[in-house]
């Protein structure tokens, strides 16, 4: 019987508390997946870069969340490649995947839930974090989010990379077109399983609009939130998240990228 199917041998509705193992049956398939998305690498990349990190990362102890099989915790080497970066991820399989690929000693793999950080394995203060695809796979956002402020250094930033979609019809309508025309039928084609393709649609859906969601970071605690959202077709669907733990906050960085002209970062 697959983690996703139930006694009856039908599939079972992935929810929060399954995903992880849903995650663990398409860990060996999920690199080209995600390799075929226009984007999806550069996107991470300006996430990474958009926190503001300097002087490479020197000296600079980060946190990944939601790691997958590594695809944001390259996004962070290459902005910042002198950190020392701890990669947190609750599929043991996706994991897996993420340690055969070839990495610094500044770069260490933990299996972990993101929602329960454990004060043992995770001890801050941590200079930043980046959570990729990550918060509307949590139950319990807030309780996570004001976890994440423990565990920064005053002032240090939070950079959640991730979809949505609520507020705006046209990236809703587009996210559905996507999914149901190419992101499903590729699920299925390359595992023989949609069921987690389509729980990525459905999650993205239900998740928080663009509102909500920095009305939320400011609600438990973050300072200076912001948003920008990703050029190409996922504009306006796919976002950066950002925001500091209380303290004194990092000037402006001269190395943030300018967006091309008539791209409003805002919405």
């Amino acid at each position: 019987m697959s983690p996703q199917q139930g006694k009856s041998g039908k599939p079972e509705r992935i929810d929060a508390a399954t995903v992880a193992k849903a995650f663990d049956a398409h860990a060996r398939s999920y690199d080209k997946l995600v390799n075929a998305n226009p984007g999806y690498h550069e996107h991470l990349r300006l996430s990474a870069k958009r926190m503001g990190l300097r002087d490479g990362g020197a000296g600079l102890r980060l946190l990944d969340l939601g790691c997958g099989t590594g695809a944001s915790t390259a996004a962070l080497l290459d902005a910042v490649p002198q950190a020392e970066i701890t990669a947190v991820d609750a599929s043991a399989e996706m994991l897996a995947q993420a340690r055969r690929k070839s990495w610094p000693p500044t770069v260490r793999f933990v299996h972990g839930d993101a929602q329960e950080l454990d004060p043992v394995k995770f001890t801050g203060p941590y200079d930043g974090i980046l959570a990729a695809y990550l918060l509307r796979n949590l139950s319990d956002r807030n309780a996570a989010l004001r976890r994440f402020r423990e565990l920064l250094r005053p002032g240090s930033p939070l950079a959640v990379h991730e979809y949505s979609v609520r507020d705006s019809a046209r990236s809703r309508m587009v996210w559905t077109a996507v999914s149901w025309g190419v992101i499903i039928p590729m699920g299925r084609m390359r595992t023989g399983s949609a069921d987690l393709y389509r729980y990525l649609w459905r999650s993205v859906l239900d998740f928080d609009g663009v509102e909500a969601f920095t009305d939320r970071l400011t609600a438990v605690g973050f300072e200076d939130v912001r948003v920008q959202t990703v050029p190409g077709w996922q504009q306006h669907i796919v976002h950066t998240f950002l925001g500091r733990s209380p303290g004194v906050p990092a000037g402006p960085d001269p190395d943030a990228p300018t967006p091309p002209d008539g791209l409003d970062l805002t919405k």
